[in-house]
């Protein structure tokens, strides 16, 4: 009796230490996942101000301009800060994974960058935005590092309702927002552009 008794204790016991190694290791695992450096490809955005109307598709004037900007304050793909706060001239891109207007549009602005020609009072703000995991093309994260995003072009994850997009009127991709220091709105442009179209509307809009 007592050796049936001791076998009885003593799988209890085995059963109990397997049980909690595999708590310890669930917990390890979830706490590696949320370290320092883990990239997150959709996150909450904050959006302060009015939106801006839906950016016009048949050539009418755009109601937008002169318009304050809303600002976006949100993270990027390893949870760094990022703003449109206004202070200086800033050209907010609106990028999607999967569409292959902004897979052109990318390896444009990188070489227009490579070749000097952003204005130096100009900041570029990427906005990540209609990400869906089940699309082609993603992560947007590893899309862009393939691309070489310039390291300071901040990139800003939108939350998964598209909040940022939405608060800036987009209407296709990629979408392009001037916004002036003063936080008003100069431009905004639907679709591909090329780099010299590009600098001939900010050689104008920025003097």
């Amino acid at each position: 009796m007592k050796s049936r008794l001791t076998w009885f204790v003593g799988a209890a016991v085995a059963v109990f230490v397997a049980v909690a190694l595999v708590v310890a290791v669930t917990q390890t695992e979830d706490a590696d996942t949320s370290a320092p450096g883990t990239i997150a490809e959709i996150q909450a955005v904050t959006v302060t101000g009015a939106p801006l109307p839906a950016f016009p598709d048949n050539g009418a004037p755009d109601a937008a301009i002169g318009m304050t900007a809303p600002v976006l304050e949100g993270s990027g793909f390893t949870g760094n800060t990022v703003t449109t706060a206004p202070g200086t001239p800033t050209l907010v891109v609106f990028l999607a994974h999967w569409c292959q207007h902004c897979q052109y549009e990318v390896p444009v602005l990188v070489r227009w960058n490579a070749d000097g020609n952003v204005p130096q009072t100009l900041d570029v703000v990427a906005v990540t935005t209609s990400t869906d995991p089940t699309a082609p093309n993603y992560p947007p994260s590893q899309w862009l590092a393939a691309e070489e995003w310039p390291p300071l072009w901040p990139v800003l994850t939108d939350d998964a309702d598209g909040s940022a997009g939405k608060a800036f009127g987009l209407a296709g991709f990629p979408f392009m927002v001037l916004v002036g220091a003063d936080g008003t709105v100069l431009w905004r442009h639907s679709g591909r552009i090329t780099a010299e179209d590009l600098q001939k509307s900010l050689d104008v809009l920025l003097g």
